[in-house]
């Protein structure tokens, strides 16, 4: 089954930008934690680059904290849910249970986490500005085994665009959302497993 993971649309590089000018655009860690924390709801269309290369489509929603849910688009038609904790990855194609992982031992617990901070001791192992968007590199500081994952942030305002996971056993999962819808609410049993049509 292929990885999850979380993407950008890069804004249009200033050919002849100052060095302080760019020091400007990278962001803050304190200002994308509290973007992160102020992050209730959104939907938002996705493409995916999985580790073989090959690509995958599909829709994410996101009820902070704890709750994801991803839909893949045929031929792939996947369902991947987060909630209470654990990730549940539903293949349609086969006769089997959905598969279970803990949520904890993905770097994704990081953005789902109740309280993000970017401040933390050893959480962020990298914060640099690609001449686009700000990069933020982020990993569990108790169990960096677990892996990593990349965030990459617009400005004005700061915006979510793409997440690049490095999981634990070094297979990398780019997704890359599209606009982003915020504020609906999501029904409850829209993250259920066994009730996995309703919204």
């Amino acid at each position: 089954m292929k990885q999850i993971a979380f993407a950008l649309a890069l804004a249009p590089i200033l050919a002849l930008a100052a060095p302080a000018a760019w020091a400007v655009e990278k962001l803050p860690l304190n200002a994308i934690s509290n973007y992160l924390n102020g992050l209730k709801t959104v939907e938002a269309s996705f493409s995916q680059i999985n580790d073989d290369g090959s690509l995958s489509t599909g829709k994410v929603w996101i009820d902070r904290p704890g709750k994801m849910r991803f839909e893949y688009n045929p031929p792939d038609s996947a369902l991947v849910l987060v909630r209470a904790g654990t990730v549940f990855v539903d293949d349609k194609k086969s006769n089997q249970p959905p598969e279970q992982y803990p949520l904890r031992k993905t770097p994704l617990s990081l953005i789902l986490a109740r309280n993000v901070d970017l401040s933390r001791a050893n959480m962020v192992v990298g914060h640099g500005f690609d001449g686009t968007a700000t990069v933020v590199t982020a990993q569990d500081p108790k169990n960096p085994e677990y892996g990593k994952i990349e965030l990459m942030f617009t400005a004005d305002p700061v915006e979510l665009r793409k997440w690049v996971v490095h999981d634990s056993s070094g297979a990398k999962t780019t997704v890359v959302l599209g606009e982003l819808e915020k504020g609906k609410k999501h029904n409850t049993r829209f993250f259920s497993v066994t009730s996995d049509n309703n919204r």
